[in-house]
């Protein structure tokens, strides 16, 4: 089979997840579940035989912990392409396209965040597996979630008949569909010929950028320019800031995915979760009975659908009677809230910020916590 090369991207900041993510150490980078960091996990779930070394592109500032956490994955990129400033999915992504271009057109690419949790590895790679042929044919291939409840914070795509038994194969889209309200969500889940939409996509190189070319010709010369101009360095690209910072700020979906004509879907029914907020890694982890996640050092008498988490060694939380809460201990924040709200958690920070705290973006080191939140910048907790 062609090797595909899969292009990483992990410039985000994952404010949801705050405290543990910030913008100085966004939830790819952390462990939040497990002895690795999602970016890891990504970096092993999509490498093998059949897999060609990836493309990885960042933000300048988390530069070192994408190129340390592959070292200690037993992963080297092929290049990581760094960013001089966030410009969202569609430059990040046209960038690969044309720097894989530039030796192969034909190369096949598989575009998948680097923040996501997909348990079984084996069959996400058979399900992408399944989309090569489309792919070569000219074709860009999403990867559509089977969906397991009424989900308002996710997109989903429309496909244009049921998906039967889920069985990875491509199917025809009909259409994106933006983030629901609750109502239409259930008739979505409901109906049968609805996924949610991953964000993962597979494609050649030309292809996506004849698909840039036709529906976002605008962002062609910036990011080119960008390409031409860049400074190379023992297996980095360095954009250039000026043409960088000329790109449009737009999502791929925007750009492009949502007006092309020749999408196609393969289903996954395998289990999946963009990890986008607590309650999303409380709804991964809970197995237990009282549904109750704990992690660090916790006591918990007479909890229940909760998690509890001690991000620092020393500090113990002890939870008496809550039920349906997130509650995530640092050295310099904790958060408390009900799991219904943490979406609110995004405009905490945004008050945070406006107050300049430092926890807003940034780690408070305190004079008597030698620790710190350096024990967290490979992913690994110091001994």
């Amino acid at each position: 089979m062609t090797p595909i090369t899969p292009v990483l991207l992990c410039g985000g900041s994952g404010t949801r997840l705050w405290p543990l993510s910030r913008k100085a150490m966004p939830k790819q980078f952390t462990r939040l579940m497990g002895e690795r960091t999602l970016y890891q996990d990504a970096l092993l779930r999509l490498s093998g035989d059949g897999w060609a070394a990836p493309l990885v592109v960042t933000a300048s500032p988390l530069l070192r912990l994408a190129r340390d956490q592959a070292q200690d994955a037993g992963i080297t990129p092929a290049c990581l392409i760094v960013e001089p400033c966030p410009r969202n999915t569609a430059p990040a992504i046209l960038a690969a396209a044309f720097h894989l271009a530039t030796t192969d057109p034909g190369a096949l690419m598989l575009i998948a965040p680097s923040d996501h949790a997909i348990p079984d590895a084996p069959a996400f790679r058979a399900a992408v597996r399944a989309g090569v042929e489309a792919a070569q044919a000219g074709r860009i291939v999403t990867f559509g979630i089977r969906p397991t409840r009424a989900e308002t914070g996710y997109g989903w795509l429309e496909l244009a008949a049921d998906a039967g038994d889920f069985s990875p194969r491509p199917l025809p889209l009909r259409r994106f569909v933006e983030k629901p309200e609750a109502p239409l969500a259930e008739v979505m889940l409901a109906a049968g010929n609805y996924l949610w939409n991953a964000g993962i996509f597979l494609a050649t190189a030309g292809t996506l950028i004849s698909a840039f070319a036709t529906l976002s010709p605008g962002l062609i010369a910036p990011v080119s320019a960008a390409l031409a101009e860049a400074q190379r360095d023992l297996g980095e690209l360095h954009l250039a800031e000026r043409p960088w910072g000329e790109a449009e700020d737009v999502s791929v979906d925007f750009a492009v995915m949502e007006r092309m004509a020749n999408l196609c879907v393969v289903p996954f029914a395998a289990g999946w979760s963009d990890l986008g907020d607590w309650d999303a890694i409380w709804r991964e982890c809970a197995s237990t009975v009282d549904g109750l996640v704990t992690t660090g050092d916790v006591t918990a008498i007479g909890c229940a659908d909760s998690l509890l988490r001690s991000d620092t060694t020393n500090l113990e939380v002890v939870a008496i009677g809550l039920k349906d809460m997130i509650v995530v201990a640092m050295e310099d924040a904790i958060l408390v809230a009900p799991r219904a709200r943490v979406q609110e958690v995004k405009e905490a920070v945004a008050r945070l910020k406006a107050r300049h705290a430092t926890q807003a973006e940034g780690f408070a080191r305190s004079p008597v916590a030698a620790a710190g939140p350096e024990r967290f910048l490979h992913g690994i907790a110091a001994e």
